[in-house]
């Protein structure tokens, strides 16, 4: 992947933010942010907390509004009214920290849910959507069960499946492991490495730098609402050039 995606002109970004601001009342949570996310392009978000990575995401399906800038996702402008909200959302899947599974569905009714209620699929499309993304995350023998059965990390492995039973064009993480116990981190990581291997559009919020070196094509390190470096992994973590970025990393190094 190149390190100027869209450059060629090829193809449009999948995502183009272009001077974004976000305020929460006086809080200045984004400042004048610019990125540009290609096709199958993989990138991972890191920084210290408050530094503005989850709302950087969370505006790209307009779970924040954002006062001031330009948002575009395949090609649709975000700011141009709900309905182009909604069509985007459609093809932006998102797995959060917490896993947010309905307690009173099993395993296999979460999944169909979206794609009945949104997509209208028929439900024996559904149910084979579904059956067919639990399998993907490697949990097909769990689709019986309710969440309150399952383990924090099969819980996740879940909440992915859902996001993908609606074919997203895009997929947005935001510290998928952060409420996870150590031991159930690993399983949760290795169903993303394996969704990046098929050329899925990912942007990820995670200190799992591991995680980073092994799949992104770009890392962010992000401050204070700014956007202060952007790299290929190998130079990020060898030869970072800002100083707030060598001090994150020094206390995040093991």
């Amino acid at each position: 992947m190149s390190a100027n995606p869209g450059a060629d002109g090829a193809d449009a970004p999948a995502v183009r933010m272009e001077g974004v601001e976000k305020w929460y009342g006086t809080y200045h949570a984004l400042k004048n942010v610019d990125l540009e996310v290609a096709s199958g392009e993989r990138i991972v978000v890191c920084g210290p907390s408050g530094s503005g990575k989850s709302t950087l995401i969370r505006c790209i399906n307009q779970l924040e509004v954002v006062q001031k800038g330009r948002i575009v996702v395949d090609g649709i402008e975000l700011t141009a009214g709900h309905k182009n909200v909604d069509k985007v959302r459609r093809d932006v899947g998102m797995v959060f920290q917490q896993f947010n599974l309905f307690p009173h569905m099993t395993v296999l009714e979460n999944c169909m849910l979206a794609p009945l209620k949104v997509r209208r699929a028929a439900k024996a499309e559904a149910e084979a959507t579904a059956r067919k993304y639990l399998e993907r995350v490697r949990i097909p023998e769990q689709a019986d069960k309710y969440p309150a059965q399952l383990s924090g990390g099969q819980q996740q492995r879940v909440a992915i499946a859902r996001a993908l039973c609606m074919n997203p064009r895009i997929m947005l993480f935001d510290e998928p492991t952060s409420a996870l116990d150590p031991e159930m981190v690993k399983e949760v990581l290795d169903t993303m490495i394996d969704l990046a291997g098929e050329g899925m559009t990912m942007l990820v919020v995670t200190h799992e730098m591991g995680f980073a070196r092994q799949v992104a094509d770009r890392v962010i390190f992000m401050d204070q609402g700014e956007i202060v470096e952007m790299a290929g992994p190998e130079e990020f973590f060898s030869r970072p050039k800002h100083e707030r970025t060598r001090t994150f990393l020094g206390q995040i190094a093991h």
